[in-house]
């Protein structure tokens, strides 16, 4: 008989989740398994819990849902070199096949073979994981365990802020208060930009905007975003819309407050078609760019230096911790109306 873990299933094809016991994974040849100590709840675990239509098509049940994660390296593979039982690991939850167009030039992250760890995969709610040791990131020993189990999501942040320009210097606004929309606001104060100015939709996060370094939080529906916003640029705009929520709204205020010649970032996923002024953004020369995921592993090079130096510290948008058992209830919280939490993480020893 083999050894036996407990770990968070989509166990059929109905929204929520079980607690299971099942049995711990093997390393294959190419493959580490991890033993799993913080794992990160992301809104893509939530799209799995309820059984939407995006995960009706794209999940195959039975799953060990969960991407984001860290724990300690318990066996390595046969073929595996630069790992060792014993090493302090994260994970890049993209798992590219290292052979499309993609993969060849320089675009890992973006593979037209992707794999996700916890969606395509069996992934980290769970007390192991077994991952590719190619997408395994090593830590330093003393790291926060928080902070490592949400170096994927804060990656996004990472790539979306520092894409193609130097923002130091510069204004940013941030639309969302989501992980993505906190985790931007924390790497464009760290990267120098100012103002950073952060529209967010639930007030329990403004104090955590404020805390990550925002200079003015404006909530959509109360405050007149465009006319606010054009006053604290001296009537010029933001020399970087980072549209993080794929909100209608969002994408009509972000696109009026851009200066001419600035930057509009798009991250998030909009729920169903959207409208968009073109002909505007065109007439100001704007760029448009979007963003999935983190260059695999240049942003993770430039995330552990502004980890390590300080300057970026992500912790204030960590709000609750649930043992794994409890996945109902940190769901339950995630999902909440006014969304009175920040980041959730499931602890596993």
């Amino acid at each position: 008989m083999g050894r036996k873990m407990k770990a968070v299933l989509k166990a059929k094809p109905e929204p929520g989740f079980v607690v299971a016991e099942v049995d711990v994974p093997a390393a294959g040849p190419n493959d580490l398994l991890v033993k799993v100590h913080r794992a990160a709840i992301c809104g893509t675990d939530s799209h799995i819990y309820a059984w939407d239509a995006w995960s009706q098509g794209r999940i195959k049940p039975p799953l060990i849902v969960g991407h984001e994660f860290c724990g300690n390296v318990e066996e390595t593979g046969s073929n595996v070199t630069g790992f060792e039982v014993g090493d302090y690991v994260s994970a890049e939850s993209h798992i590219p096949c290292g052979f499309c167009y993609q993969c060849r030039n320089d675009q890992q992250h973006i593979c037209g073979n992707l794999r996700i760890l916890g969606v395509d995969t069996d992934g980290c709610f769970a007390e192991y994981a077994r991952i590719p040791a190619s997408v395994a990131w090593k830590n330093p020993p003393g790291m926060d365990p928080d902070v490592a189990a949400v170096q994927e999501p804060l990656g996004n942040s990472v790539y979306a802020v520092l894409a193609q320009e130097d923002v130091a210097g510069r204004a940013v606004a941030v639309f969302g208060c989501g992980s993505a929309g906190m985790f931007s606001t924390a790497v464009a104060h760290a990267a120098g930009a100012y103002p950073v100015i952060s529209v967010i939709k639930h007030e329990f996060r403004r104090h955590i905007m404020e805390e990550l370094g925002s200079d003015l939080v404006l909530n959509y529906k109360d405050d007149d975003v465009i006319t606010m916003v054009t006053e604290r640029t001296n009537g010029v705009g933001v020399d970087i819309v980072m549209e993080m929520t794929g909100n209608q709204t969002a994408i009509e205020q972000g696109a009026t407050v851009l200066r001419k010649g600035g930057r509009f970032t798009a991250f998030g996923i909009p729920a169903g078609p959207i409208t968009l002024d073109l002909a505007s953004l065109v007439f100001k020369g704007a760029t448009i760019l979007g963003i999935n995921g983190r260059l695999m592993f240049k942003t993770w090079t430039k995330m552990s230096a502004m980890l390590s130096s300080g300057n970026l510290d992500p912790r204030p948008v960590i709000t609750h911790h649930f043992d794994l058992e409890r996945i109902d209830e940190a769901m339950q919280v995630m999902k909440s109306p006014k969304r009175e939490c920040g980041k959730i993480i499931l602890t596993l020893g």
